[in-house]
């Protein structure tokens, strides 16, 4: 063939390899994307199960409770109208009128806790900032070699794909309990006797939810934890409350929403923070649990992500802290707690090329950088010490294929 034709093929071999190269890095985004979803809902559906687990045996515990403390009184009753009826006739109507008065008589309303009297009405929020890299005790800044030494061992091994395949499952179902006891009489007087008995402080929690506004996100996880206690006498707490109807439900859900995210990022931050890498644990299985604890992360913060503008929204409404939800807040510090994963991943991974040659044939390499890559984009750069992690990988990775 002429050399002219030579050089048009290889112009257009080189055009396909490129595009490949293209739909490649596009695919692996949608799959990151696709597991990122994945692991979101499998959270969701553990929380609902829970938390439905967790009302129905509390029901079967509480009417369980409450009809044997009805047999224990039916039979000192008993004895005391025997005893009565011996007595003389003036004796016996005041003494049936002192127990029915002390029956009936409703429980007087705590007196708030002294957080709660220090309560302070909130400020106008501020404006919400532009979004920026995470604030930290961390300086973090964007490593472009991330990317190129990323992008470099993607060009040179495109094959090797690491395919980590996600097992789902499907929540399991139980039959319906609370529509089988809402049929029994029992449960009906338990809900109108929680109405009567608890009226006064039924109205008294109305208030203080309806009159709640908070500066910081921890006093709204102390008054939910007070609020859940004070409600937790109540046979079932949405059946009652439908007798009141100025109960503030959207303001109530609102204030546990942010109470409920704000403790689950915490111990998921605390949780990251705390990992270490075992030394005599095997290297794959070290690799999966930062692999795990890291899709964790990503997934919750995806979710708050995804739903922060109307969230916020929201929370400003209802005299609700909303900035621990911006990358200048707890979201931010989530981030920069997973470059602790990645320097766990890589400075592993840098011990075992060290130490065993054989390892170096393998894409062990590849799977450390595009880790690091990947929490590099997640925490928006790298600090000092992630940063001096992946120099030492990038250097035994420079080695490998310079030989």
């Amino acid at each position: 063939m002429p050399s002219g034709e030579d050089g048009s093929i290889i112009t257009f071999l080189k055009r396909e390899l490129e595009a490949s190269f293209v739909k490649i890095d596009s695919m692996e985004k949608e799959n990151h994307e696709l597991k990122q979803e994945m692991g979101r809902l499998k959270a969701q559906i553990n929380t609902l199960k829970a938390h439905d687990l967790e009302r129905k045996s509390m029901l079967w515990k509480k009417l369980q409770s409450s009809m044997e403390c009805g047999k224990v009184i039916d039979e000192p009753t008993q004895k005391t109208k025997l005893q009565v009826g011996v007595l003389e006739a003036p004796l016996k109507k005041p003494t049936s009128n002192h127990t029915e008065a002390n029956a009936i008589l409703p429980k007087p309303p705590p007196s708030p806790p002294q957080w709660l009297q220090k309560r302070v009405i909130a400020p106008p929020p501020p404006p919400p900032p532009l979004p920026s890299s995470p604030v930290g005790s961390r300086a973090v800044r964007r490593v472009p070699a991330v990317m190129e030494f990323y992008r470099s061992l993607m060009k040179r091994d495109t094959q090797k794909e690491n395919k980590n395949g996600a097992t789902g499952f499907l929540p399991v179902t139980s039959r319906d309990m609370i529509g089988e006891i809402e049929n029994r009489s029992t449960y009906l007087t338990s809900i109108k006797s929680d109405v009567e008995k608890y009226g006064q402080l039924l109205n008294f929690l109305i208030r203080e939810v309806q009159s709640a506004a908070f500066t910081e996100i921890s006093d709204v996880e102390a008054f939910v934890k007070w609020l859940d206690g004070e409600l937790s006498c109540l046979v079932d707490e949405r059946a009652v409350l439908k007798h009141f109807p100025q109960w503030p439900e959207r303001k109530a859900d609102a204030l546990r929403e942010a109470a409920f995210s704000y403790r689950d990022l915490k111990n998921l931050e605390s949780e990251v923070l705390a990992f270490k890498s075992i030394p005599k644990q095997p290297l794959i299985q070290s690799l999966r649990k930062i692999q795990a604890l890291q899709d964790r992360v990503e997934s919750s913060i995806s979710g708050l992500e995804r739903t922060r503008e109307s969230t916020s929204k929201k929370y400003k409404e209802l005299q609700i802290p909303w900035q621990w939800l911006m990358d200048t807040g707890v979201v931010g510090q989530i981030k920069l707690s997973s470059l602790k994963l990645a320097r766990e991943c890589m400075r592993r991974i840098a011990k075992e090329l060290k130490s065993n040659e054989a390892s170096r044939e393998g894409d062990l390499l590849i799977q450390g950088v595009r880790f690091a890559f990947r929490v590099h984009q997640f925490a928006g750069g790298f600090d000092t010490e992630t940063m001096n992690a992946f120099e030492e990988l990038k250097e035994i990775g420079s080695s490998i294929y310079n030989k």
